[in-house]
């Protein structure tokens, strides 16, 4: 199959709500990877017979090749720097097992069900490449972790990220062969358990399948496809929520006119002033209390717009490692090459997580920010001292969101001290064979750490911000509210209501994080996400 051959009729057609997610042939984008995680889609193996009948094909070469007598490294080899020990033909069918065996020293917490779906449909995707030399019932048995739902218990930590995902790659491959521990159906099962009631054996894994299944970035890249839905989100819910602070504090829409956004015509900025805009429409532009806003308000398109112009370049990395063929050796049906290379590196990756997580980190400070102008009696233009929607004889006693600011600036804080690039510290392993690797996993835990962080202050901010603007019309009654900042109060106010007397907002907190974290906050009340 000629390159052309490989990237045509990658077009994404138009999917029905729920209908399956077609593996092999085509290319998989994010938002399918977050449908397969979130369990909103099952996958289906494509019925295309030239791809079934390449992935067959190179199976069936490595056969031959190996029959022939030919070298196939980690086939009739060791692994790593173990390449110069040859292993004999008795032991070859044995080998796959075995490393599946030893490389089952992951630690760190587990990963979590979304977070499994999406590493596992990011190696099938691999695999389904048709450069792996692995074969067909090896593709279904994937897939049937995918549609039934059993799921590896993967622990997050243990992956230098090259030579790929090896040590929690080894417990999706353990699960595909019967060994250790799965979730199923809501309860710790063991795998081989799960497959008799599946109707299934246990899977006899083939030279090279092994090898296949782990020696690639699934890792890394399926937690950077659930990165990406979640930062690109958080985009919209601070563009939103600087709207909502605008008219709070009293501020000004005319720092959101088009034309200073033409002047200095960076994509992400003006998408973001734009959404601002609307939610501001309508308002008078007015000076309020200030000529101009201060640098949190006023500059906060050119803030997320950073996030904006750095997700479409993440996108694009992102996706070609999803849509590649990422383990080594490379086997080619077509041309019965084997190629001995190094695209289990994830620099990519590690490189865009280290970099989403610096512009996410960004929107946390940004919201920290303006939360604190809100709180602040000296800065707020008018609004009570830390918000406080006591009456005037119980405020002396009320503190409103002074607590809730102290710990969005701990979250901010924690989210910026994680920004260190992970990509920088390579370390040298495996007998100096790997001695240069990419921490791409490491950069993706990370930047999936910022974005809890930021979630977190994201919530903070959106309560404070909805309280202040109550606070606003209180005051001023004329105070205009547009349509799609009335339906984003109503919204968060059937879940957290008035802080009119002090209590505890844990769970208000807790609420409003997940739905963001769900990219559900900006959504359910007709805001799409961008």
């Amino acid at each position: 199959m000629a390159e052309s051959d490989l990237t045509q009729d990658i077009q994404q057609p138009a999917r029905a709500s729920g209908a399956s997610i077609v593996i092999g042939g085509r290319k998989l984008t994010i938002e399918e990877v977050v449908d397969i995680a979130q369990q909103r889609a099952p996958i289906t193996l494509s019925d295309d017979p030239a791809w079934r009948s390449r992935i067959a094909r190179g199976a069936d070469f490595l056969r031959r090749h190996l029959a022939s007598g030919a070298t196939v490294y980690g086939v009739n080899t060791g692994y790593g720097d173990a390449c110069v020990v040859d292993v004999p033909m008795e032991l070859v069918e044995a080998l796959p097992l075995q490393l599946t065996r030893y490389h089952g020293c992951g630690m760190g917490r587990y990963l979590d069900d979304a977070e499994t779906l999406a590493v596992i449909a990011a190696r099938l995707n691999s695999l389904a490449y048709g450069f792996s030399g692995v074969r067909p019932v090896l593709l279904e048995r994937v897939a049937d972790l995918i549609n039934h739902r059993v799921l590896p218990r993967i622990p997050a930590e243990g992956s230098v990220g090259a030579s790929g995902d090896l040590t929690p790659l080894s417990y999706v491959a353990a699960a595909l062969v019967g060994e250790r521990d799965v979730l199923f159906n809501g309860q710790l099962r063991d795998a081989r358990g799960v497959w008799r009631e599946l109707g299934h054996a246990p899977l006899t894994l083939a030279p090279k399948e092994g090898l296949a299944l782990m020696n690639g970035t699934a890792v890394m890249t399926g937690l950077a496809c659930l990165a990406f839905a979640r930062a690109r989100h958080l985009t919209r819910v601070a563009a939103r929520l600087t709207a909502l602070s605008t008219i709070a504090l009293d501020g000004r829409a005319a720092h959101f006119d088009p034309l200073l956004f033409e002047a200095k015509p960076h994509a992400g900025q003006a998408e973001a002033a734009a959404w601002i805009r609307a939610d501001l429409a309508g308002r008078d532009d007015t000076p309020g209390h200030r000529l101009q806003d201060r640098y949190s308000i006023r500059c906060a398109p050119h803030v997320i717009g950073v996030a904006c112009d750095a997700l479409s370049w993440v996108r694009r990395d992102v996706e070609n490692e999803l849509n590649s063929a990422n383990d080594n050796p490379l086997i080619d049906p077509d041309s019965e090459r084997v190629l001995h290379g190094g695209n289990f590196y994830g620099g990519h990756i590690a490189f865009a997580m280290d970099s989403l997580k610096n512009a996410v980190a960004n929107l946390a400070d940004l919201m920290d920010r303006q939360l604190a102008l809100l709180v602040d009696d000296k800065f707020n233009n008018g609004l009570p001292r830390n918000l406080s929607g006591a009456t005037s004889a119980r405020a002396p006693i009320n503190h409103g969101f002074k607590a809730v600011q102290i710990s969005s600036s701990a979250w901010t804080a924690e989210a910026l001290k994680q920004t260190m690039p992970a990509s920088v510290f390579s370390r040298s392993t495996e007998a100096h064979n790997q001695d240069k690797v990419s921490m791409g996993t490491i950069a993706a835990r990370d930047c999936l750490r910022v974005l809890e962080l930021t979630e977190q202050v994201a919530a903070a901010h959106t309560l404070a911000a909805v309280q202040a603007a109550r606070l606003r019309l209180r005051l001023n009654p004329a105070t205009l509210v547009p349509q799609p900042l009335e339906a984003f109060m109503q919204s968060v106010s059937e879940d957290s209501p008035f802080v009119d007397e002090d209590r505890a907002l844990e769970f208000d907190l807790r609420a409003l994080t997940a739905r963001i974290a769900a990219c559900a906050l900006v959504e359910r009340n007709g805001g799409g996400t961008p």
